[in-house]
């Protein structure tokens, strides 16, 4: 048998009892509480597997504390089973239609006590089952506090639809095709998955999210799915840190068996994004969409011809909190699809 941890909320003392009794006999471990204010409490410590919740009870009642429960990203989804009299159905229904699973009469025979407090447990069981597995999904592509964040704003396996200001980051690696076509395919497989290993850490590190791998390119944007009001300094420091130390540590990985150090440009472009779940019920995707993005992607093959391994828009130097000494305006440049020539800025390179 499925055993848990119940809750069980009710200010009658008897019921509370044989309730408890009821339940210690099943194997389950039991938690009371007396009113809805101790039910509040006890929730905030540390969620149960079942909530029992009367509902006619003094100070604070059952339909209040169900009313927390739901507005509670953290609690929403806890199965609630609802103690009534049978002569109260039109609370029992209002309960059911704000989210509550089931209830259990008043007085309760412990059958029915065990049958449906099992088909909670299993509702639960179901619920972690689940949420573990978006969980896994997101913490492929997302820092593990956004994650975090996904789960608490609903929990479902898909990243709504949004229109959000961002910060997207386009990073190439200079010659790995060249590379890759003198190489034996393990050779190539190897570098190519510790290139973006490093790569893709210096994103999540940032806070950013991982959107895709183009070959040995990479595409990350910050702000997106979950809105930041530091996204273009969290892309400008994760650019830092890519040409910067992660790069070294290839190169420096890549010397030790007689490979030539690589090179690598990154573009940063902030603006508006359309950001959301995309694909079929087969294959579902992250993307981030617009001109952004496109702008992003231009500026990075801009770093080719320019000198600076990291170049970035206007729009993005703007959205900086603070403006580095070590950026500066490269020159205006036509960008495909732009009406006008946008100012870019680059970071001088260290010494």
């Amino acid at each position: 048998m499925t055993v848990g941890e119940i809750l069980v909320v009710d200010d009658d003392a008897m019921n509370r009892k044989l309730l408890q009794h009821s339940l210690l006999n099943d194997g389950h471990a039991v938690r009371l509480a007396t009113n809805g204010h101790e039910a509040v409490d006890e929730l905030r410590q540390q969620a149960p597997d079942v909530v029992l919740l009367d509902i006619v009870m003094p100070i604070m009642d059952g339909i209040e504390v169900l009313e927390h429960m739901k507005a509670d990203p953290e609690l929403q989804h806890l199965p609630v089973l609802m103690i009534s009299s049978v002569e109260d159905s039109a609370s029992v229904v209002r309960c059911i239609e704000m989210g509550a699973d089931d209830f259990l009469p008043k007085p309760f025979d412990p059958v029915i006590l065990r049958a449906r407090v099992r088909a909670g447990l299993t509702r639960k069981r179901l619920q972690d089952v689940e949420r573990k597995h978006v969980h896994q999904v997101f913490s492929r592509f997302l820092p593990e506090s956004i994650v975090d964040k996904l789960l608490a704003r609903g929990g479902e396996a898909a990243i709504p639809a949004e229109l959000l200001e961002a910060t997207v980051l386009f990073a190439d690696l200079r010659g790995f095709t060249t590379f890759a076509e003198a190489h034996e395919v393990d050779v190539v497989i190897g570098v190519l998955n510790r290139y973006l290993t490093l790569m893709s850490d210096a994103i999540l590190d940032q806070g950013g999210t991982l959107v895709d791998y183009m070959g040995d390119g990479v595409m990350g944007a910050f702000g997106a799915p979950l809105p930041s009001t530091h996204h273009a300094d969290q892309a400008l420091e994760a650019a830092r840190q890519m040409v910067g130390p992660q790069l070294q540590a290839l190169n420096g990985w890549l010397g030790e068996t007689g490979i030539a150090p690589f090179r690598m440009g990154v573009g940063l472009c902030s603006g508006p994004v359309v950001s959301g779940n995309v694909g079929s019920p087969r294959r579902l995707d992250y993307a981030v969409i617009g001109d952004t993005t496109n702008t992003a992607s231009r500026i990075e093959d801009l770093t080719k011809a320019t000198g600076y391994s990291v170049l970035l828009s206007e729009t993005t130097r703007a959205a900086l909190h603070v403006d580095p000494p070590d950026l500066v305006i490269v020159d205006e440049f036509e960008i495909r699809g732009r009406r006008h020539r946008i100012k870019v800025s680059g970071l001088v390179p260290s010494v």
